[in-house]
């Protein structure tokens, strides 16, 4: 029993021993399993590509703002006066100079026949002093002659003409050419006083002539102040209780303005296109930058920007809102990747190549203008290799993989071509 007992023992050790072996040996060779299955799986890693191409870049800057009408203006009256007609209202289009209204104002009125009256004098007077001047020369003419013959003839022949005689006539000559240089000078002061008098009536005409009150631009009439018989004060006053006739708009051109940030000051040039999207009309207009303030606000770091945009078909509407966007920087035919391929680690640029033999190259690159949805490579790459796009945390160089070309999404959502 004892010798059984020895026997059994020592045969359960050995069963233990055996089993110890199988198992290390099973256990050896799963680990050897798993390694084969790793390599394999990682031999057939699928990843997603898309060739390096060239293309068109932009660097864009979108920006929300109001339209507003490229003028705006109160229109007042020049003078005082009563509304006689009113030819705009609410909404009415006018062309430049087209007549709004008429103003009744006598007291000009008054003036004018006045000025009239004092116009037909000082003429009357001119005319008088012409005539008096003719006469006057007239008479002087003979009394001249006479003076130069006799003076002539007590000259050449002296003690034949007395000496009386021809001082005489010298007198009646010098009396008579003073009264030439009377009658002209009473001619320039009748002439004088009907200049003023036509300048007197030529100011209160170009008054009087206020009181046609005219489009000074092209525009739709958005408000009315008056109506008829309506005082209209002289909009010259600087009393606040002065109101305007109406409220004329410029409906053919409108005005952006844009707060561009201090960043992107340097890429705003005169003449550059801006597409302008409304969104309540569900359309797009051309415009251009036409102004700007050449200097930056310290309280918003932005600089005033103005863009305009033609109105012809008339379908924009002051205070709609739209979405102005502007080309700051564009490289043509550029040597460009996804951004979805680049890897960014501190200071270093890296993309992931797929090289002819399916293995995976760790690229670095250099990288030129940014997009939102494309990088330009500078220097790394050359035009047709494949880079990948998809998950790449997994990839070493010289890994093999199974590239799969793929179309590559951008942030907008946008397939992009």
């Amino acid at each position: 029993m004892t010798g059984f007992g020895k026997c059994g023992t020592g045969g359960g050790l050995g069963m233990q021993l055996a089993v110890a072996a199988l198992l290390s040996c099973s256990l050896a060779g799963c680990g050897k399993h798993d390694d084969v299955r790793a390599a394999s799986e990682a031999a057939d890693a699928h990843v997603g590509v898309t060739k390096v191409a060239r293309k068109n870049l932009q660097r864009q800057l979108s920006m929300s703002s109001e339209l507003v009408p490229f003028q705006e203006i109160d229109v007042y009256a020049k003078e005082s006066g009563y509304v006689h007609d009113l030819y705009v209202d609410y909404g009415t289009h006018v062309k430049k100079g087209q007549l709004m209204a008429v103003l009744e104002i006598p007291e000009l009125e008054a003036q004018i026949q006045q000025d009239e009256a004092a116009v037909k004098n000082a003429s009357d007077m001119v005319n008088h002093a012409g005539h008096e001047l003719n006469r006057v020369e007239a008479a002087h003419v003979p009394l001249h002659a006479e003076y130069e013959r006799l003076n002539t003839v007590a000259k050449s022949r002296p003690g034949l003409v007395a000496q009386q005689e021809v001082d005489d006539a010298q007198g009646r000559d010098l009396a008579a050419e003073a009264q030439v240089e009377a009658s002209k000078a009473s001619l320039q002061s009748a002439q004088s006083e009907l200049q003023a008098a036509e300048a007197k009536k030529e100011h209160d005409s170009v008054l009087y002539a206020y009181a046609r009150i005219t489009a000074p631009f092209a525009g739709v009439v958005t408000q009315r102040y008056a109506n008829y018989g309506t005082l209209m004060q002289a909009g010259t006053s600087s009393s606040t209780q002065v109101l305007p006739l109406v409220k004329l708009s410029q409906d053919d051109l409108f005005r952006l303005v844009l707060p561009v940030p201090e960043t992107y000051v340097r890429y705003i040039r005169i003449g550059e296109p801006v597409s302008v999207n409304v969104t309540s009309l569900n359309r797009t207009f051309s415009g251009k930058v036409t102004r700007f303030s050449v200097d930056v606000r310290e309280d918003t770091r932005t600089m005033h920007t103005e863009v305009d945009v033609p109105n012809p078909e008339r379908v924009l509407i002051p205070g709609m809102y739209a979405e102005a966007t502007l080309v700051l920087e564009q490289h043509v035919n550029a040597l460009s990747v996804p951004l979805q391929a680049i890897d960014r680690n501190g200071g270093e640029i890296a993309v992931d190549v797929v090289t002819p033999a399916n293995k995976v190259d760790i690229r670095r690159v250099k990288l030129g203008m940014e997009t939102s949805t494309d990088a330009e490579v500078s220097s790394g790459l050359a035009e047709g290799e494949w880079v990948v796009v998809s998950d790449r945390s997994g990839l070493k160089t010289g890994q093999p993989v199974r590239p799969q070309e793929v179309q590559v999404v951008n942030y907008q959502g946008q397939n992009e071509e």
